[in-house]
């Protein structure tokens, strides 16, 4: 089959970008509702002023997405990825969405009230993390107010992945730090009795009794990061790919121990490398090696581990066997 040109793909969905825009009545409402929404987090967003001197929300959440250079504090960078995440599942939605009897609908006003207090109390009490949930439930709030409770509740997800643009910074330590201890005694557990690694094991940190290597299990190892990629997965997963909420539950539920099997893996993998060469090579996979691909193997058991779980809950019907050209005889 010969390929589409590029060209060709683009225009295919410049005309059904097009369609589906003409199909959404109170577009022009929304915009310039969503502008008005916008300006306000932009202009009277953020009243801390410290660290990151802006009055402006949008702008205090773009320089807090920056890859984190501090080993104590939670890499929120995935951040800046989740809009286009939630754009893209939009999309995926378009058909079922458009299709929908689409209306004005005034208790949405209540949304638009509940997120104008959150933001005065996160305002006035220097909190933007309130904000941030505040901006994203007036802009959830919005489209109902423009297109009614049916688009809210078949929009509900995938507009829930914003909760993900919300930082965790040094409020996760308190999630990390067990996480951290966590992976270290599964790690000195599998050492001692299956793989006969003699290793010492102090607070967070991990060395060989002979002073060959030691490492320290930040909290960039603590597998945090992992595990707000493997959730995002997860609920992706469990909602495009699931009607049963049990079985999305499973999904979702398994992401915590995933990651930190996960994590568990790039740690067992740095001291074994360490045992055959060194500091020196456990060190290189403890930085990522050449372009980073050590980094993606706490990725690789978590998402396959989600897949072999959605493999066994599958809810595709089993495809019939074809019938035999030869008939039957009596």
């Amino acid at each position: 089959m010969e390929k589409q040109p590029v060209n060709g793909v683009l225009e295919d969905f410049r005309i059904e970008f097009l369609e589906c825009w003409h199909r959404m009545p109170n577009k022009g409402f929304f915009l310039v509702l969503l502008a008005a929404w916008l300006a306000l987090f932009h202009f009277l967003g953020n009243s801390t002023l410290g660290y990151i001197p802006t009055p402006s929300l949008l702008s205090w959440m773009h320089a807090t997405y920056q890859p984190s250079h501090d080993a104590g504090a939670t890499d929120d960078s995935h951040g800046r990825m989740i809009p286009f995440v939630v754009l893209g599942l939009f999309w995926w939605k378009r058909k079922q969405l458009t299709a929908l009897p689409m209306r004005t609908w005034g208790p949405a006003l209540l949304l638009l009230g509940l997120a104008l207090f959150m933001h005065l109390l996160g305002y006035m009490a220097q909190q933007p993390k309130l904000s941030i949930i505040a901006l994203f439930i007036g802009i959830y709030g919005l489209m109902g107010l423009a297109w009614g409770p049916e688009w809210l509740r078949e929009s509900f997800f995938p507009f829930i992945m914003f909760a993900f643009c919300v930082p965790l910074g040094w409020s996760g330590v308190a999630l990390t730090f067990p996480l951290r201890m966590l992976v270290v005694r599964i790690v000195e557990f599998i050492c001692h009795y299956l793989l006969a690694i003699d290793i010492l094991v102090q607070g967070t940190g991990i060395m060989d009794p002979t002073g060959r290597y030691q490492y320290e299990v930040a909290a960039a190892c603590s597998g945090m990061r992992s595990l707000i990629a493997t959730l995002a997965i997860a609920v992706i997963y469990a909602m495009v790919g699931f009607r049963t909420w049990w079985k999305r539950g499973v999904l979702i539920g398994a992401a915590l121990p995933l990651a930190v099997f996960g994590n568990v893996v790039r740690m067992l993998t740095i001291v074994i490398a360490a045992e055959m060469g060194g500091q020196e090579w456990g060190a290189n996979i403890h930085e990522g090696g050449p372009g980073g691909i050590y980094s993606l193997l706490p990725y690789i058991p978590a998402f396959g581990g989600l897949m072999f779980l959605g493999h066994l809950m599958d809810e595709s019907p089993p495809r019939s066997a074809p019938a035999s050209s030869v008939p039957d005889h009596p």
